[in-house]
């Protein structure tokens, strides 16, 4: 894009859709409560499924409306509610903040549950965002789909959603990095391979399908095993 030229409306908004998906990401740092971090990610997969929807309008990719809507169903219906069914049947007293809507689990306090204070934390996520958006921008890529911004957006999401992984040492909250870890790959996506064949599209769905229940199997074994959702004590299980 010529810098002597501003962004069109298309151009423009799928940036702010991208940097606000980013944005919800570092949100999640300074989420207290599980069920904050699992509204945060269901806004974000909304955002995803919304700028699907406005690159198939652009570049006429009618394919895109199925996956949006497919998506959306998936990441911002069935996943936070099968998470907030798993943790329904923790037990209340593992989780002393409680939620007012009637969920204790979903009300518990992870504040302290990061391997850093918060401050250092959201730096280092900076840092690694920052880096990744430059190092993407400096890649030969190109596609049909999204502005090429949303690229270097993306590896930034997904940068930063391996540090909430780490630096988190609660179970949900490492299964919700990995969740929107997801996103950052389909932002991605939506750059460079728009046309990809949408049955292909819905594989990765069906993958991503699999992990929850998955995910849902270790969040019950862990908590029924170790009575918590901290992965903290899992250290003594090292050799």
């Amino acid at each position: 894009m010529d810098p002597g030229h501003a962004p069109g409306v298309y151009v423009g908004g799928a940036n702010v859709i991208a940097v606000v998906i980013l944005l919800a990401e570092f949100g999640m740092f300074r989420q207290a409560l599980l069920r904050d971090q699992v509204r945060l990610y269901a806004a974000q997969s909304g955002l995803i499924s919304v700028l699907a929807i406005i690159v198939g309008a652009v570049r006429h990719l009618p394919e895109l409306y199925v996956l949006a809507v497919l998506a959306a169903a998936l990441k911002v219906v069935a996943i936070p509610l099968v998470l907030r069914r798993l943790l329904n049947g923790t037990d209340p007293a593992d989780d002393p903040a409680g939620d007012p809507a009637g969920d204790p689990a979903l009300g518990a306090d992870i504040a302290g549950s990061g391997g850093l204070g918060l401050a250092s934390t959201l730096l280092l996520a900076i840092i690694v965002a920052a880096f990744g958006f430059f190092a993407a921008g400096a890649l030969p890529v190109s596609g049909s789909g999204a502005p090429a911004t949303a690229l270097s957006v993306s590896i930034s999401v997904v940068l930063v959603a391996f540090v909430l992984m780490i630096h988190r040492r609660d179970v949900v909250s490492q299964a919700v990095g990995l969740f929107s870890l997801e996103n950052g790959v389909s932002l991605a996506a939506l750059v460079v391979a728009a046309s990809l064949p949408l049955i292909l599209e819905l594989a990765l769905l069906f993958d991503l399908l699999l992990a929850v229940v998955v995910v849902g199997l270790l969040i019950r074994m862990h908590h029924g095993r170790a009575e918590s959702l901290s992965t903290a004590d899992l250290t003594t299980l090292r050799g």
